[in-house]
């Protein structure tokens, strides 16, 4: 039997299981009597309104970056000496700052530091920080190394996908009736269980393997595409999830179905875009022109899909990866964008990261040993479906087992 022939078997008895098995979680869970009011959980939370009163935006904005990135870059350091990657060191000092630690031990100066009318502004920036960066990450992907894995590249991030999802739905049954929130119908608590323990953070695996200079190599190229579907696949579920709590089940559909327009739609206009790669090597350095037009190009192709609902790095990311890595103009907007990206904006979207998670808030045993198995569930589906999945397709066991590490980055943007 060919190997092709096989592989699509198992691919397609895969999701009928995975469909199979959460039909099964579900009518399960619809027959578990409803969830009470809760434990009663208090504290503060994140705060994302507008101040009151007249707060000067600018010199807080100012104040807050600068130790954003200052103990962004000492913690990043302090992790990179002990083998770890520099991201986890600049997510610890957004946990720092915010209200897990500098909240707990001097609230006035966390107050004053970050009020609520500085926060957007910093998320902003955040937003734009990392909108960039996954730009540069598609201008150094090498796509001739995925002409031979494209197949493989899906079913790996699929499987990914499915089998912590299907993990997630199952951990629902235990856990619905103390965390659900009251009125909370089953289907929707499973549902964003499912979903938020199968997503890859394509944002922190792409620093991760920046960071480690793996970018472009193959294994590096294959985990960020398997990165990029996984993505685009979890914001499709976001969507289900949403049509589901909203009645509105439709929505998912209008947003797959937007989803291949997009990407049917660049591929079309990549002509073009080798035709402006073509003419910028026929001129020489680059110019202010040529930067307005690549810059225009990117705020549409990410406008585009923070407006179908799949986010706007994945827009930043496609288009980079238009453009061949290797060309004069890849090479010189890496030149002009990197540093500001990477010291300035990146930190930002990392310590922010930190800044919106409030540890506190898991208070009790009970919530410390869920919040175990959440990770624990997680880890072990991602890890599982990735190698599983590589392993079918023919990859090797050390390549398998690195893509199963590899997709286990967290840090969602969906939740």
């Amino acid at each position: 039997m060919p190997r092709s022939f096989r592989n699509l078997t198992a691919y397609t008895a895969m999701i009928a299981a995975s469909v199979a098995a959460f039909l099964v979680i579900r009518a399960v869970g619809e027959g578990l009597p409803g969830p009470g009011p809760g434990p009663g959980r208090g504290g503060a939370t994140f705060r994302m309104a507008a101040a009151a009163g007249g707060v000067e935006v600018l010199p807080h904005v100012l104040l807050a970056m600068v130790l954003i990135i200052a103990l962004a870059r000492l913690a990043g350091w302090v992790f990179s000496r002990i083998h770890q990657p520099a991201v986890i060191g600049e997510v610890v000092a957004g946990i720092l700052l915010g209200p897990s630690l500098l909240g707990r031990i001097a609230p006035g100066a966390e107050a004053y530091v970050f009020p609520n009318a500085v926060i957007p502004y910093v998320g902003m920036l955040a937003q734009v920080g990392v909108i960039l960066f996954l730009f540069l990450v598609g201008l150094e992907l090498n796509t001739n190394l995925l002409r031979q894995k494209t197949h493989a590249s899906v079913a790996i991030s699929h499987a990914s996908i499915l089998a912590p999802f299907v993990l997630g739905a199952g951990a629902a049954l235990g856990m619905y009736e103390r965390y659900a929130g009251s009125g909370a119908p089953f289907t929707v608590f499973a549902l964003f269980l499912g979903v938020s323990l199968a997503v890859t953070a394509f944002p922190v695996l792409a620093r991760i393997l920046t960071d480690r200079g793996m970018q472009r190599s193959e294994l590096g190229v294959l985990a960020l595409t398997c990165a990029a579907i996984d993505d685009v696949s979890a914001w499709c579920l976001l969507a289900l999830l949403v049509g589901v709590a909203r009645a509105e089940p439709g929505r998912a559909v209008v947003t797959v179905v937007l989803t291949a327009v997009f990407i049917g739609t660049m591929l079309l206009v990549r002509p073009l875009v080798l035709r402006l790669v073509r003419y910028q090597e026929a001129r020489g350095p680059l110019t202010q022109g040529t930067i307005a037009v690549v810059f225009v190009a990117l705020l549409v192709s990410a406008l585009v899909t923070e407006t179908i609902g799949i986010h706007a790095l994945f827009g930043a990311f496609f288009l980079g990866a238009l453009i061949p890595h290797d060309s004069a103009l890849a090479r010189q907007v890496r030149e002009r964008l990197e540093d500001v990206v990477l010291v300035f904006l990146l930190p930002a979207f990392f310590a922010f990261t930190g800044l919106r998670t409030e540890i506190g808030l898991v208070e009790s045993a009970a919530d410390w040993t869920a919040c175990l198995v959440i990770i624990l569930l997680a880890s072990a589906g991602k890890f599982g479906g990735s190698y599983i999945a590589a392993r079918l397709a023919g990859l090797s066991p050390k390549v398998a087992a690195s893509i199963g590490i590899l997709m286990n980055t967290r840090g969602l943007m969906e939740l």
